[in-house]
């Protein structure tokens, strides 16, 4: 567990409540793609807002996060509402999900190249993928600095291409910079069914 960024993490959710969690839009714009039920996966979840409208959904969930605190504020959510949620303090990158685990995953404001692979992995045939991060064309500022942390024009595309795409969304600067879903790439992308393939 890498403390330094935990520690971090837990002085930021320190005074959060689990209502400041805002869910994605990529998820709560096609939510009408989500399964019947299965297994789901809000990664990186800090106070759990994708995995709590998966619940809702029917869906069972785990919310993951480095941070001790926000899971503990997820879990007690999660309990006094009565939600299929289990909220785990855990670092992602050092210890990624196992293959074919989830029926659907949900990643929110969160980049690491090199845990894609394993991202699309951990879908079960059929699963599908809901991510949504920030770009590096951007109209307006926000997000993180860093450019590591900033996908490229098309690049969410690359880095899930072992997936089958559903839904895309990138504006960058085109047209009226004003309107529509911009300084953010989503995407929906469905782990190919082997009977599919076959």
């Amino acid at each position: 567990m890498n403390g330094t960024l935990a520690n971090r993490w837990d002085r930021h959710y320190s005074t959060a409540s689990p209502l400041d969690g805002r869910p994605a839009q990529v998820l709560t714009d096609n939510l009408h793609l989500l399964p019947a039920g299965g297994l789901g996966l809000d990664l990186a979840a800090g106070l759990g807002a994708n995995a709590l409208v998966l619940a809702r959904q029917g869906i069972a969930s785990e919310a993951w996060d480095v941070s001790g605190v926000a899971t503990r504020i997820v879990n007690a959510y999660a309990g006094d509402n009565g939600l299929p949620v289990t909220a785990r303090r855990r670092d992602v990158i050092a210890s990624p999900p196992t293959p074919g685990g989830f029926d659907v995953i949900v990643v929110n404001a969160f980049l690491h190249r090199e845990l894609c692979p394993a991202i699309a992995d951990a879908l079960r045939p059929g699963g599908l993928l809901f991510y949504q991060t920030f770009c590096r064309t951007r109209v307006t500022p926000g997000g993180p600095s860093n450019p590591d942390y900033l996908l490229a024009d098309g690049e969410l595309l690359r880095l899930f291409a072992a997936l089958i795409p559903v839904v895309y969304r990138e504006e960058g600067r085109i047209g009226d910079p004003f309107r529509g879903f911009r300084d953010r790439a989503m995407l929906v992308a469905q782990r190919p069914n082997t009977r599919d393939t076959a």
